[in-house]
Formats: C-alpha cells, sequence, structure tokens
C-alpha cells in the first residue's frame, strides 16, 4: 500500500504541473460483449469512449466494463487487432447490456497497437509510422527466418540470405554494422537481448505457431519506447490461451535447395482455461525441425527447436502472466558463393546458388599446451552454430484505481552460442606466394605435395625456390599438378579458416511503466533496466584448413619435403594445419543500462492530437581480458613431440589481464520525439514527427576492439540520429493507404577497420567518423476489390549519401603505407528502392496468393565501385480447407530460382575480403576478372504444411 501511495504521488507532481482535471467519481456504467462474427468472445479487446478518453479492455469471455459515469450519452469505439472497429452509442443508465460483434478487416488499417505508442492507438489516431502482421497471414506464409517476416513492411530492408539466423535488418538508411544495431527486436514487449553485437539478436527469436501478431514501429517513438532503438522496434507477441481449450498442430515437408533437400517441421500450440472460472489460462507451443539446409554441405545445417509457455491470471484489477521459453537449436550462417563479372555478377565455374561451400566434415583437437587455456578445445564442424536459451518472466498489470495503471515487464534469460563452422572461405593460387604467406609457409624451400587425405590420392606438387637477386621466393608448379576447380581458378585451393566461438551471455531485463489517464490526456513515466553479463573465448581462426574448389569441398593434406630431403606434415590426417590459430582470446563484460523515459498524449479536440516523449539512459560497461602472446621460438617438437609434425608447433601463452570501466551518462544519451496527428475526417487523416535519438555502441564495439588490444585507448561516443517524417493515412470503403515520406541524418558513427602487420598481427588505423542523409518515401496500402480477391502493395522509394565518409587503404603489411582517401558526396551502400505487391484471391475454403518483390539497384559500397543489380523474386502461397479443423497449404518460394544478390566479399581472401568499403573503383578497373564473392536469396524452395485446429 506504502508503494501504491508513493508511485501516485510522485507522478501526480508530473501531471498537475501539465494541467488540471476532474477527478471527481461518477456513479454510472457501461457494460457489454464483444464477439466474433461467429459469436465467440475476444479477450483483449480495446473500448474507447470519445472526448473523456476512458478506456478498458475485455477480459476472458469478451466482455467489459467501463465505471464512474455521469448519466448520459456516450459514443464508444470498440476495436481488435484484425478486425473493423465498431461504433456505438450508448445511454448511462443503460437498459440493457451491449452486445458488439465485430468482423475481420481484410484491409487492417485500423488495427490496435500497443508497441511504440503511449497508450493503445489505432493506426488512424498515432502520429508514427505503424504496421502489423496478425495470426492469419502469418500462417500463410512460410518465412526461411522470424526476419523474413518482415519483408512485407514498408521501409524495411530485410536480408535472410544467410538462413535462419545472422541475418540484416534495417530502416530509412540506418545500415551500418550488419544490421539490427538501430533496431529492438522484442518479445512479448523486450529486447531479445540485452545488448547485441556478439550474436544477432534473430537468432533467439524463433516464429512458430506461438506467435500471434507481430507490431512493427519505424523511426518515431522508437527512440523513446525501444532501448537504443531509433530505427525502429519490432515486437513479436505470443498467443495466450482463452476461456475455451483451443489447439493447433501443424506438419511441414519442404525441398529446399531447388528441390533437392529435404525439410522437416512440426509446429503446435495448445491453450486453455486452467480454473472453473476461467480467469487462469495458460497457452504452450513450440516446433522441431530437421533439414538438410538450401545449400546442403554433406551433414543436416539445421536440427533443433523450442518450446514457449504461458500462464496467466486475470482478476478485477489487473492480471499477472508468468513465462518460459527454452530454446535449443543448432544451424549455420551460409557462406558466399565464388562469383564473377562485376556487372552481370554469376556464381563462377560449375557453381550455383544451392552450391555450399562450408567445407564438408572436420573434427580436431586444440590441446591446452597450444591455446594455453585451461582445457582442451574439441572442434566438430557437424554442430555447425549452437544456440541455446532458456528464459522466464512475469508481466504484471495492475489497476492502481483512480485512473492510474502499472506494468512491470521483467525477463531473466541464459543464452550460450558455439560456433565451429567455416567462414570466409576464398580460393586462393598455391603456384603464387600470397598461398604461402596465408598459411605461413613463405621461407620454407622445397617441395610441396597437395594429396587427398581420405584417399590419399595426389592433386600434383609445388615448389617453393630461394629469390634471384634479392626477390621474393619463387613458386613453380609441378607438371601433374591438378587440383579440382579450375573452371573457378586454376592451381587452386579453398582457404578455409576454423573459427571458434563460444559466447554465454545472462541477461536481466525489466521495464516498468505507470500511467495516468486524465479526461483528455494521459502520461506514460518508465524506467527501463538490463543487465549483460558476457564471456566470449575466440580463436580466429582455431586453425586452417584448405579445400577443394567445388560443392560441398573436401579437406587437402599437404607435405612438405625441405631441399636436404626431409619430409614434413604441414597438416594433420584431416588436413588441418596451423592448430592454435592466431591464439586464444578470453573477454568478460559486465553492461548496464538504466533509463527514464516519459511521454505525454493529449487529445486536444476530436481531431487533433499531440503527443511528446524523452528518453535518458545511462550506459556502462566494466570488462576485463586477455590477449594471447606467442612463444617465439615456437616448440620444435610440437604439442605432440614429433618434429615432423608441422601443423602443431604454434605455442601460446595469455598476456596478463587489462581492464577498461567505460561509460555514457544520463546527458549523453538523451532522444526526444514529438508528433501531431491530425483526423480529418472518418477517412483521412495525416501526421508529422521529428525525432532525435542517441544511440549507444554495442558489445562487438569493445570486445573486438579487445581482441586487437586497443580497447584502453578507445574513446566511446553515442551516435545522433535525427529524423523528420510525415505520414497521410486513408481509409474508406474497400481502399486503405498509408504515405509516410521521411528524413534521416545519422551523425558520429564510428568506421572500425582492422589490418595486418607484417609479424601477422593486427592494428587499426585512426578512428574515422561518418555522417549519412536520406530521404524517402514509404507507401503501403490495400484494396478489396471484391469479396473474394484483394491486392496489398507496399513501397520504399529512396536515396541516401555520405555527407563525411573518410576510410584508409592498406598497400603492403603494416602502417608505413596506408592511404587515406574521402568519399563525401557518394551514395551510401545497399540503399535501394523497393516494392512487394501480393495479389489474394480467396474462398470461403480456398486461398491463393502471389508475393512479387523487387529490389533495385544499390551501390556495392559507399566508395561506389559498383552496382549490386536489381532483381525480382515471386513467392506462392496457397491454402484449402478440407474441412473446419484441418488445412493444407502449399508454397513455392522464389518461384522463378532467381540469382538476387544481397551482400558481397570483395576479392583478396582474409582480411581483405571484409573490406568492402576499401574495394575502391581503382582496384576494379586494374582487375575487373577478380574473382570475389556474393551472398544470394534463399534458392527456389516448396513447401506443404497439413494443419489440424481444435
Amino acid at each position: 500500500m506504502k508503494t501504491t501511495q508513493i508511485l501516485r504521488k510522485i507522478f501526480l507532481i508530473i501531471v498537475i504541473t501539465t494541467c488540471s482535471a476532474n477527478l471527481f467519481a461518477q456513479e454510472g456504467k457501461i457494460q457489454g460483449k464483444v464477439t466474433d462474427d461467429k459469436g465467440v468472445g475476444l479477450p483483449g479487446s480495446t473500448v474507447v469512449i470519445e472526448g473523456n478518453n476512458k478506456s478498458t479492455v475485455t477480459d476472458s469471455n469478451g466482455d467489459f466494463t467501463i465505471g464512474k459515469l455521469n448519466d448520459g450519452t456516450y459514443k464508444i469505439n470498440i476495436s481488435y487487432i484484425g478486425f473493423t472497429t465498431q461504433k456505438a452509442s450508448v445511454k448511462v443508465p443503460q437498459s440493457g447490456k451491449l452486445s458488439i460483434s465485430l468482423k475481420e478487416d481484410e484491409a487492417a488499417l485500423d488495427e490496435v497497437v500497443v508497441t511504440g505508442v503511449f497508450d493503445k492507438r489505432t493506426k488512424m489516431t498515432a502520429s508514427v509510422a505503424i504496421s502489423t502482421l496478425n495470426a492469419k497471414q502469418i500462417e500463410a506464409l512460410v518465412p526461411n527466418s522470424s526476419a523474413d517476416l518482415l519483408k512485407n513492411m514498408p521501409g524495411v530492408y530485410v536480408n535472410t540470405s544467410r538462413g535462419e539466423v545472422g541475418n540484416s535488418i534495417y530502416t530509412r538508411g540506418l545500415n551500418y554494422n550488419g544490421g539490427f544495431f538501430y533496431v529492438s527486436m522484442q518479445e512479448d514487449g523486450l529486447p531479445v537481448m540485452g545488448i547485441s553485437g556478439l550474436v544477432q539478436p534473430d537468432a533467439y527469436l524463433r516464429a512458430d505457431a506461438t506467435l500471434n501478431r507481430i507490431e512493427a514501429v519505424r523511426g518515431g517513438t522508437a527512440s523513446i519506447l525501444g532501448a537504443n532503438a531509433p530505427g525502429g522496434i519490432f515486437n513479436y507477441v505470443s498467443k495466450e490461451g482463452g476461456d475455451s481449450f483451443k489447439g493447433e498442430i501443424r506438419a511441414r515437408f519442404g525441398l529446399e535447395g531447388n528441390g533437392k533437400n529435404p525439410y522437416y517441421r512440426t509446429d503446435f500450440n495448445v491453450g486453455g482455461p486452467l480454473s472453473k472460472d476461467k480467469t487462469l489460462t495458460y497457452n504452450v507451443g513450440g516446433f522441431y525441425r530437421n533439414a538438410d539446409g538450401p545449400k546442403y554441405p554433406g551433414y543436416t545445417l539445421s536440427q533443433g527447436g523450442q518450446l514457449k509457455l504461458n500462464i496467466v491470471k486475470n482478476y478485477k484489477s489487473g492480471s499477472l502472466k508468468v513465462y518460459a521459453k527454452v530454446l535449443d537449436d543448432n544451424t549455420a550462417p551460409f557462406e558466399y558463393t565464388p562469383t564473377v563479372n562485376f556487372t552481370n555478377p554469376r556464381p563462377a565455374g560449375s557453381f550455383t546458388n544451392t552450391s555450399s561451400t562450408l567445407i564438408q566434415s572436420q573434427q580436431f583437437t586444440i590441446p591446452k599446451s597450444i591455446t594455453g587455456y585451461s582445457e582442451d578445445i574439441n572442434y566438430n564442424t557437424k554442430k555447425v552454430a549452437g544456440y541455446n536459451e532458456i528464459a522466464g518472466g512475469l508481466n504484471w498489470k495492475q489497476n492502481l484505481g483512480e485512473t492510474w495503471t502499472f506494468n512491470n515487464n521483467l525477463r531473466i534469460s541464459n543464452k550460450d552460442h558455439i560456433s565451429q563452422t567455416t567462414a570466409v572461405v576464398f580460393p586462393f593460387r598455391v603456384d603464387q606466394l600470397t598461398f604461402y604467406g596465408v598459411s605461413g609457409n613463405i621461407g620454407r624451400m622445397g617441395t610441396y605435395e597437395f594429396y587427398n587425405p581420405v584417399t590419399g590420392a595426389t592433386y600434383g606438387t609445388t615448389q617453393q625456390l630461394p629469390p634471384l637477386a634479392g626477390g621474393p621466393p619463387r613458386i613453380v608448379a609441378g607438371s601433374t599438378l591438378n587440383l579440382p576447380g579450375g573452371d573457378v581458378l586454376p592451381n587452386a585451393v579453398f582457404y578455409n579458416p576454423n573459427p571458434y566461438s563460444k559466447i554465454s551471455m545472462n541477461d536481466v531485463i525489466n521495464q516498468a511503466t505507470i500511467t495516468k489517464k486524465l479526461k483528455n490526456m494521459n502520461f506514460t513515466g518508465g524506467v527501463y533496466f538490463a543487465n549483460t553479463k558476457a564471456t566470449r573465448l575466440n580463436i580466429l581462426p582455431a586453425a586452417q584448413s584448405f579445400a577443394t574448389i567445388e560443392d560441398k569441398p573436401k579437406s587437402i593434406g599437404i607435405r612438405y619435403t625441405n631441399m636436404s630431403g626431409s619430409t614434413f606434415d604441414l597438416t594433420n590426417p584431416t588436413g588441418i594445419s596451423n592448430l592454435g590459430g592466431g591464439g586464444l582470446y578470453d573477454n568478460e563484460g559486465t553492461i548496464k543500462q538504466t533509463a527514464l523515459f516519459l511521454g505525454h498524449n493529449w487529445d486536444i479536440s476530436d481531431k487533433l492530437n499531440l503527443d511528446w516523449g524523452i528518453r535518458m539512459e545511462n550506459f556502462n560497461i566494466k570488462s576485463n581480458f586477455s590477449t594471447p602472446k606467442r612463444v617465439l621460438p615456437d616448440s620444435s617438437t610440437g604439442a605432440d613431440g614429433n618434429p615432423a609434425t608441422l601443423y602443431d608447433g604454434r605455442i601460446f601463452i595469455k598476456n596478463p589481464e587489462q581492464y577498461f570501466n567505460k561509460s555514457l551518462s544520463f546527458g549523453e544519451l538523451v532522444s526526444y520525439s514529438f508528433g501531431v496527428n491530425y483526423k480529418v475526417s472518418n477517412s483521412l487523416a495525416m501526421y508529422g514527427r521529428y525525432s532525435q535519438g542517441r544511440k549507444s555502441p554495442d558489445l562487438s564495439y569493445f570486445m573486438d576492439i579487445a581482441n586487437q588490444q586497443l580497447t584502453s585507448n578507445i574513446s566511446i561516443e553515442a551516435q545522433d540520429i535525427k529524423m523528420a517524417e510525415f505520414g497521410l493515412k486513408y481509409r474508406k470503403d474497400n481502399l486503405n493507404v498509408f504515405i509516410t515520406p521521411f528524413y534521416t541524418l545519422a551523425s558520429n558513427i564510428p568506421n572500425f577497420q582492422i589490418f595486418q602487420n607484417t609479424d601477422g598481427t593486427y592494428y587499426a588505423p585512426p578512428r574515422e567518423y561518418q555522417k549519412f542523409e536520406t530521404k524517402g518515401l514509404e507507401l503501403e496500402g490495400n484494396y478489396v476489390f471484391t469479396k473474394n480477391f484483394s491486392l496489398r502493395a507496399v513501397a520504399t522509394i529512396q536515396s541516401s549519401i555520405a555527407k563525411d565518409f573518410n576510410i584508409y587503404l592498406a598497400k603492403t603489411n603494416g602502417p608505413q603505407d596506408d592511404e587515406k582517401i574521402n568519399f563525401d558526396g557518394n551514395k551510401n551502400d545497399n540503399i535501394g528502392n523497393m516494392f512487394t505487391i501480393t495479389p489474394t484471391y480467396n474462398t470461403d475454403k480456398f486461398t491463393a496468393s502471389i508475393n512479387w518483390q523487387y529490389m533495385g539497384k544499390r551501390w556495392a559500397n559507399v566508395a561506389n565501385a559498383f552496382k549490386l543489380p536489381s532483381f525480382n523474386s515471386f513467392d506462392l502461397n496457397t491454402s484449402y480447407k478440407i474441412t473446419d479443423k484441418i488445412q493444407a497449404n502449399f508454397s513455392i518460394n522464389n518461384i522463378f530460382n532467381t540469382y538476387g544478390i544481397m551482400g558481397w566479399a570483395a576479392p583478396g581472401g582474409f582480411p581483405a575480403s571484409l573490406d568492402t568499403q576499401g574495394f575502391t573503383k581503382a582496384m576494379l578497373e586494374a582487375n575487373p576478372q577478380a574473382n570475389y564473392a556474393t551472398l544470394p536469396i534463399m534458392p527456389r524452395a516448396y513447401f506443404l504444411t497439413v494443419s489440424y485446429k481444435f
């Protein structure tokens, strides 16, 4: 009781400074029940009284009561997501209980949303760009990943070409650091993880039968109501149990990889009441799938699933939800495909969009005597990348009386990730010196034999011979050298670094809000807190291997015979060399984020609404880390004591631990936003908004730099994101349209580069800060031609330029000849026009839709070296109701098997391939036939899903 009184008094001070209101109690009430057109109650429907903004939501049966009303006539609006809003006129005192039946809204522009707004709002009354997907729309899709569901939203760039995890999402030109950096991926109102950067959040956000809807807010109030999310919030809302037992089972069989590779998946969801009065409900569901993958590597690519559960107790003045999730899954992001031709990119040689460059099964052990770690590291490529999470939380909603409401959402989770799969696959010619530099063999004069470790068959030999006249060593190919993949690059092998990463993140995330509703306005104040403890063990790479250039590459063994005739093994019996790689990096950090925010929403009149908000954050990271020190000279006998095995000769010890403590204060992380919405008529509304969001760094900013022993000297700054937007919303009869011009200015964006020294270590050139400007137009519309036919379209037309952009170009190893170049005025990379058009035909039993997506030309980098070409892709979705309970869905993704490029890697191998911004037009002109790599959209796939609802 004391806590409640204190909260009321604190918030009342804020309210009194802004306005006064009539707080006298009334006695009358409005009661009713909201159902669908079949008479089933709609729990969670919103009932709002026009004029005084009093509102409530229906209980588990669809019943509602609004009390403390004077006698008189009231107009009320009743709305529910996915249904057409109804209006009614009610006299108090009532002569009888209201009965309201809602019909499904095919256009669904006027859905009620809770994400990114200070109170529940319909799209027509919200001064922010909002898009939604309901359960019915989600069921009609067969997405590659959770991120894939967002492709149908305007202004959102979605790159899911890496598979189920490790993808990219960004909005309105904010494409720094690979995506997700400026947006908040949320599950039931809280971020999926306290801080991202080591693992992309989509790895722990999986869409299955438990998903009820997605609410997306682009820009605007996302900077106030989302943690470090000036670009937007994407909230995946789970299903809850109702007042009757209901369930669904889905069985899906697919053929991915252009119809070659099997895919099996099962989803389920059940829920209902746990008590006789139906105030206690439950919902449980999840999925399990097993798949070879669109690009089959020779072993199961994806295997695992998740289980989710929630229990909700509804009582007279509020509700309490307890929820939990367990995720146990193994899957791998796809590697890039070898590519030729920068004008019309195509897979090199015999490669296709279904070819895998992940090396076939490799298992080896890195002894602790090499790494200096406390235990051996067992590496197995068949385990690809593992993602595990155990999470639990509670959401408490409490009506404190006198129009005060309190909401607290808490989640505690532990996430683990182990990655042991190939990365940065790139071809090198073995008859050129670069290969011997990469493999650490420059100066070892003699003969090198390349062979198949399984069969022992030889691929031929090369020789490294002493230099002539002081030049570099000479490389001579033997007459019998015949390596696979000559149609891609003659006399070459794939370079396969074997990175190893073990990450653990323990999150405690809590957000508490308190809201005061007055006659025509409300105030929402909140506190957000996230505490993340992250650990990372990293070996980049853990070892090196070389493989044949072909689909499903095979390991290559290498023997070396010196000038005296002595023979040595450069690889172990399975083709592994350089065990221990660059040594083990051990990082640990604790990150605390605290935010205070306040929002005010004011219905100035029935037509005019004003809202504003402010958010202040504090960011702190404390970290300790150790870096490896190579013991020189290395052991002459290696870890196994055998001088003839050169693959295990690298020995490391740990350098002394280093520590740092970095912070951004409340004054440095201040975000604000204000907007106005004007309802011209029941059919037309418009809004305008201006926002400034301040963004703190993600975790990779610290832990990746820590790996390079640079952290203690770096500064920490907030990025600045300014955004202006105007929205025009129209709905009448069968047409809904949402048009949003926008302007974004992103400043103080650090550009971190890593280059290599002559001794194989790494360094960073001086830090440069960038500025980007983006202008664009977002469109979203739906037209219902007839009862059976509708058309939905979304589009983004945009242009982005670099206002300030400087980078360094590395020439020879070491900083002595690095060159700083300027690209001010160039076009920003990966910013193109996007269109999606979806015609849908449906009857009582049959539904069919074609989803056409167009991705326009985009500059490949800010250097504007070349453009990634435009492409079109088409998806087909059909469903048929066999009975009232059984439904079959058939889908084809990427019908025409389009090779649409979404990402690329530069020529030159590791680490040059990572530095796409450093690849210039001059480099391209000097070698237009160079091999590089591209990342295409998923190849054609077929899916059949049978669902049973009960």
